[in-house]
């Protein structure tokens, strides 16, 4: 049967040698390539509670207070004209969606050069 013997460090002093660089020049160079990709979705919806009337034209007599099924007449008979009647009740009045995908690419070199 083996035995272990304990080995004891006595305190012996120690010497550090110094470490001198044996360079007396030199760079360092890298490169980063960075890519960032933002994906925005918007949806927007525009309600109206109430409703609303609206008459355009050119050529046409349109009362003061014009009203859903009012009669209009052309001022000048034979004229060109143009008359636009919209009536819009409640609900979604408009709608927007919007997607975009923004890339950006960056590529950074760096060089340092350091001497002794």
């Amino acid at each position: 049967m083996k035995y272990l013997i304990p080995l004891l460090l006595l305190g012996l002093p120690s010497h550090a040698a110094s470490v001198v660089p044996n360079f007396t020049r030199g760079t360092v160079s890298s490169e980063t390539t960075t890519r960032t990709e933002v994906i925005e979705i918007i949806n927007q919806v525009e309600y109206s509670t109430g409703t609303s009337y609206t008459v355009t034209g050119s050529n046409i007599n349109i009362p003061v207070n014009p009203t859903p099924g009012a009669s209009y007449t052309i001022v000048e008979q034979g004229a060109p004209f143009q008359f636009s009647e919209t009536l819009m009740g409640p609900g979604i009045s408009s709608e927007t969606s919007i997607e975009r995908t923004t890339i950006v690419d960056s590529f950074t070199t760096s060089i340092s050069v350091f001497t002794q």
